[in-house]
């Protein structure tokens, strides 16, 4: 299990979310990993948003790969995470929350949960209710003995019919055997006008070309022809997102097309993921004017319909049918000092604690209850907003709702704020069961901690004398830096290393990584710093990292070999018994180059000139991981993932040795192992089974069948599924990938074939 940080919705912060089984082949024709897919969702996110924005998701999930079974999936899950938008709707059996995902994050979690195909209906939501239909699509089916040849013939007669009455198509190839035609409607109209006008079109073109197309459902009138489905525009029916990837043998994807494309019958053929996101990087969205943007707050750039904050309460709760108080009313702020804590005996009994904030009720799910004492840390879940009238709310929620069982108030009382950030609340409990000093504090995602807090145990860790040991490395939140100035911000490179605290104490080096484990002896050379700086008491964040001759970090020579790792410092925290906590980074980064002129193995990084584009610019010059900014102003804030901190990372390119590949029936490989050279030895580093042309790819694989071999060429250890179905070959045929990062066991994060460098023939 691993945590990544992918971009929030417009105006909030990044968003950690949790990944698991990134190696998992979720395609086992071209060996298509789980990684690949939330990589590939990642990426792809602007150009799918505003086909998803506002629209209920539908998800089709394969667990365990394409070659098992699937899914689908309507009601998100009680364990999603807090933050996914959500709205609810009522079906002929059931009452059905769907997700409504408006970030990176959100592709990313649809990504982690194996929901290969995302579907959506033509409609949006409009507040809680279903809304007007904004596009008309047809779905184009090819029945036997048809093929994509005819699918295009159709799809250009929809074209120049809805151009009769001046509307403007645009295709979409489906990704498994058809085409997509979407229509925006200038004015959006009910679903079953949509679907009026839908079959009116498919009707006229099936009396104009009656052996080439069919309105009709029935299977038995489809051979030879294409079906022109029009129903999809049904309020009930979805179809697969443009862009989302499908199900199939290969790892293909809704793409959308350029009207030559389709008059390019001959040529024309559906399109892997890769492709798809190639394209999008060249040409841009092609469906750019088919939905247009929802209405977006101008404070917060988020759609207008999120302003409530009692949107998602409502969503999940049906007044018709709970005791519970749901007001149609914007809340109002009242007194602002109130809280209860409620006993609630739901399928899992725990403590519904309840802070009156901005309006509303910020709510916590304690399931042990609020500590007693402060050795005691209580894991608490932040839940949705809650009214105000919950502040008297005690019953009985009914079966089958949301949050069903027996709820009593335990205590309430008024509290005293010392505290109130979005990662951390402090107040102080005045009620007749709990009263004193808590803090909440957020470790991940809707994951915080409950702590009962005493007056000493209130000041900073550093605040007096005593050397502070085990502080946590401040983090940088993920978004675009390119429009940043130099006259608010410092811009620094990103490398490749492992994050790393660095104390030195009477003499004493102590390396403490990111999660605080001491790993001192793994990085032997930092033991000069205590040498160079021999009657400082310091404390220093950096990374350690084994740089190349050029000067750059090599992630796969610090795997193979951490012992040859440097100390590359970003910040100080403490010198000499002064927390530097609360200053300013100017001023800390004045400490740290004073500090950095007395310890010549200490490499401080340097500052990128210019502004965020250049540091950008110069970042992808020198073939750097990325650019972290930091504002000039920024204090430190030891474990915390802050807004003043931002980084972003470049696609980057390496050259590698393809030490063999895995074997497919159907294609010439399903990909090919890579390695890169170190000390005369090659270190696997992933697998590569995207980016190769079909005849490419069997000029590869014709390459590597005169060099197989018996046994591994990888001094490094393989997982049993990396070696699974590996046909090894003599080290001899380089090319070039494209990848995002280095994932935390030094593999390579999303890679692309960009190319063959060299072969042995």
């Amino acid at each position: 299990m691993v945590r990544r940080e992918f971009r929030g919705a417009p105006g909030e912060p990044a968003i950690e979310v949790e990944l698991s089984n990134l190696d998992k082949v979720l395609y086992p024709e071209t060996g298509t990993t789980k990684g690949e897919v939330i990589a590939y969702y990642s990426a792809i996110t602007d150009a799918a948003l505003p086909h998803l924005a506002g629209r209920p998701v539908t998800r089709k999930r394969w667990p365990n790969g394409v070659d098992h079974s699937d899914f689908f999936e309507k009601n998100l899950p009680e364990h999603a995470p807090a933050w996914i938008r959500r709205s609810a709707l009522e079906h002929s059996s059931r009452r059905v929350v769907y997700p409504l995902i408006d970030s990176e994050a959100g592709m990313a979690w649809l990504a982690q949960q194996a929901a290969l195909e995302i579907h959506v209906p033509q409609w949006r939501f409009d507040a809680d209710e279903r809304g007007p239909a904004t596009r008309i699509v047809f779905d184009l089916d090819p029945g036997p003995g048809a093929g994509l040849a005819e699918c295009a013939r159709v799809a250009l007669a929809v074209r120049d019919m809805v151009a009769d009455i001046g509307m403007r198509a645009f295709p979409v190839t489906s990704g498994s055997k058809g085409i997509h035609v979407y229509v925006p409607l200038e004015r959006p109209v009910s679903s079953r006008g949509a679907s009026t006008v839908a079959k009116q079109v498919a009707a006229n073109l099936e009396a104009l070309h009656p052996d080439l197309v069919t309105a009709t459902m029935a299977k038995s009138a489809r051979k030879g022809k294409v079906f022109l489905d029009w129903s999809q525009n049904n309020a009930a029916k979805t179809t697969i997102a443009p862009y989302a990837l499908r199900g199939r043998a290969e790892p293909n994807a809704a793409a959308p097309r350029a009207w030559a494309e389709i008059e390019d019958s001959d040529t024309l053929r559906q399109l892997r993921f890769d492709e798809v996101l190639a394209r999008w990087k060249t040409d841009g969205d092609l469906l750019a004017e088919l939905d247009p943007p929802l209405p977006t707050d101008a404070g917060t750039g988020r759609p207008t319909a999120d302003r409530d904050s009692l949107t998602k309460y409502r969503s999940m709760r049906d007044a018709r049918r709970t005791p519970e108080p749901v007001p149609e009313t914007t809340p109002e702020p009242g007194p602002g000092n109130r809280f209860v804590i409620q006993e609630h005996h739901a399928r899992r009994l725990h403590w519904d604690v309840r802070l009156e904030h901005d309006g509303v009720l910020a709510s916590w799910a304690v399931p042990k209850g609020p500590p007693t004492e402060p050795k005691h840390n209580r894991l608490a879940v932040r839940t949705e907003d809650h009214p105000l009238e919950y502040l008297h709310f005690h019953g009985t929620i009914p079966k089958g709702e949301y949050g069903a069982g027996e709820m009593t108030i335990w205590d309430s009382g008024t509290y005293v704020t010392e505290k109130w950030r979005s990662d951390e609340v402090i107040v102080e409990l005045d009620g007749e069961r709990v009263s004193g000093r808590y803090a909440f504090i957020q470790t991940k995602g809707d994951q915080w901690l409950m702590h009962y807090m005493r007056d000493q145990f209130h000041r900073e860790p550093v605040a007096d004398k005593n050397f502070p040991h085990g502080l946590a490395p401040m983090l940088a939140s993920a978004d675009d830096i390119e429009s940043l100035t130099p006259a608010d911000w410092a811009f620094e490179t990103k490398w490749d290393g492992f994050r790393v605290i660095v104390e030195i104490h009477d003499g004493t080096v102590t390396v403490r990584s990111r999660a605080g484990n001491t790993v001192t002896a793994r990085y032997p050379r930092l033991a000069a710093l205590g040498e160079e700086l021999a009657g400082h008491q310091v404390v220093l964040d950096g990374e350690a990292v084994v740089l190349d001759a050029a000067g750059l970090s090599d992630i796969s020579a610090l795997q193979a070999d951490s012992a040859r790792a440097v100390f590359v410092a970003f910040d100080v925290l403490y010198l000499d018994g002064t927390s530097l906590l609360r200053k300013k980074y100017t001023d800390r980064r004045t400490v740290l180059e004073a500090l950095g002129r007395l310890s010549p193995s200490m490499h401080v990084t340097a500052l990128l000139a210019g502004s965020g584009a250049d540091a950008m610019a110069a970042s992808r010059e020198q073939g750097q991981e990325g650019v972290v900014a930091k504002r000039l102003d920024s204090v430190y804030q030891p474990g915390k993932r802050s807004q003043t901190w931002l980084k972003q990372r470049n696609w980057r390119s390496r050259e590698v040795v393809v030490g063999g590949w895995r074997r497919s029936d159907k294609r010439p490989f399903k990909s090919l192992l890579l390695g890169m050279p170190h000390e005369g030895g090659l270190i696997y580093v992933g697998r590569v089974g995207t980016g190769f042309g079909d005849e490419q790819a069997r000029r590869i694989a014709a390459e590597l069948d005169g060099l197989r071999r018996e046994t591994s060429p990888f001094t490094n250890e393989m997982t049993a599924d990396e070696r699974h179905d590996a046909q090894w070959v003599t080290p001899e045929l380089t090319g070039t990938v494209r990848f995002q990062a280095w994932t935390d066991t030094g593999r390579l994060w999303h890679p692309v074939w960009d190319g063959v460098t060299s072969s042995p023939r």
